[in-house]
């Protein structure tokens, strides 16, 4: 493949439709895959599919998700027909880290230590093998640090010197409502965990429900200030970037 055209894709993208993006992020890539945790990301999956019957899937087991998580992973597999590519934490680094610091450490120490073991390495090596990423990242989950949000970026996180990865966002500016009227619209499977007062939905211990009216991502790492409520899969959000 030729070298990618970020400039070019913006602009070639601009009405910012998000079946649009999807549909020219796989055609400018072989090598790209989605990310699937949520709500947001069974709505990218589902409008690939609709383009593209090949699309690729991962998904991070942290080995401490919720059971309904787990039945949820399963039933996205069947109902799209697809191959989901769990992806778990290096099993020594992870045996390293409960024996020094517990199964809780994160509760005193902060939840970003245990999210780099369990989530951020498992990505990055998953990312070594791509060109690019999808994720269903949306300007208004976390307004401290995803309110500037570009559709489509360089990875400047992951990328490497040998390498470029880009990524895309095709829902940056879609809200909570927008994604839920897919759902509804399209009969699209959702995490059981949602009509139990979840919205954000993380591993078991961090993520807990949350009131009406309340921001959906309070029930993530609760514990912690609004600031540091990402858990470093987007590392670039920290970063400052800038604007589409």
């Amino acid at each position: 493949m030729s070298a990618f055209d970020l400039a070019s894709f913006i602009a070639n993208n601009k009405e910012d439709e998000a079946q649009k993006i999807i549909h020219n992020a796989m055609k400018a890539f072989d090598n790209i895959a989605i990310s699937f945790s949520g709500a947001e990301d069974v709505v990218l999956i589902d409008m690939a599919v609709k383009a593209n019957k090949n699309v690729k899937v991962f998904s991070l087991d942290t080995g401490r998700l919720h059971a309904e998580t787990y039945r949820y992973i399963e039933q996205v597999r069947k109902h799209y027909n697809i191959k989901i590519d769990i992806l778990s934490p290096d099993r020594e680094a992870l045996e390293r880290f409960t024996q020094e610091k517990g199964l809780f450490s994160f509760f005193e120490d902060g939840h970003k230590e245990c999210c780099g073991v369990r989530k951020v390495q498992p990505l990055k090596r998953k990312l070594a093998t791509l060109n690019a990423w999808i994720t269903g990242q949306r300007k208004d989950q976390s307004p401290g640090t995803r309110n500037v949000l570009a559709f489509a970026e360089k990875d400047s996180a992951f990328s490497t010197d040998e390498k470029d990865l880009f990524k895309f966002n095709p829902l940056a500016n879609w809200s909570s409502e927008d994604v839920w009227n897919y759902i509804k619209m399209f009969d699209v499977p959702y995490n059981e965990l949602h009509v139990k007062g979840f919205t954000s939905i993380g591993c078991e211990p961090c993520t807990r429900a949350v009131l009406p009216n309340q921001h959906e991502r309070e029930g993530r790492w609760w514990w912690e200030e609004s600031e540091h409520k990402e858990c470093g899969l987007h590392i670039g959000n920290l970063i400052p970037t800038a604007q589409q």
